[in-house]
């Protein structure tokens, strides 16, 4: 006795070519990539927060959903002083010398670690007591750690990703 299959409609707009060709024939917008970008940062942040969380008692976060707020705000504050480095270093394109270069590696320098302050102080505003780093300096070399991690952590994905084509 053969069962008949139920009809399954299809729910949303409607099939395009693009449907039927493999993931690797399909393209891309930038927002999706940016999304994906920002995405698997945010996760990566959730992964090494998490691991600091549990396995170091310099690093506290209260709960799992303030780990997850913590993990995209670190991504958007990262992702931002990226720009900035990027924007400073920009006003120093076309400059020769070494006094130059020199200048520009320092505010580069400048920039990614005054960012460190900031996100401890944007992470104590948004979340008080519910995420703290312990240590010297009031934490920030802790932060600093963490962040650093991170970076790695990321571009090391990221690498990897490239070398599966």
């Amino acid at each position: 006795m053969a069962t008949e299959q139920p009809h399954i409609e299809r729910v949303g707009p409607p099939a395009s070519s693009e449907d039927f060709l493999p993931d690797v024939a399909r393209t891309y917008s930038d927002r999706q990539r940016i999304f994906l970008l920002y995405f698997v940062g945010a996760l990566v942040d959730l992964v090494v927060l998490g691991l600091f969380d549990q396995y170091s008692e310099h690093v506290y976060v209260d709960t799992f959903t303030t780990l997850v707020l913590a993990s995209i705000v670190l991504q958007l504050l990262l992702k931002a002083t990226i720009a900035v480095e990027h924007w400073v270093a920009s006003h120093f394109k076309g400059k020769v010398g070494a006094g130059w270069k020199t200048l520009r590696f320092f505010c580069a320098w400048l920039v990614l670690f005054g960012s460190k302050f900031v996100i401890l102080e944007a992470l104590s505003i948004a979340f008080s007591e519910d995420v703290q780093f312990h240590g010297w300096l009031h934490g920030i070399v802790w932060l600093i750690i963490v962040v650093v991690t991170m970076v790695i952590v990321e571009e090391l994905i990221v690498r990897f990703y490239r070398r599966l084509r």
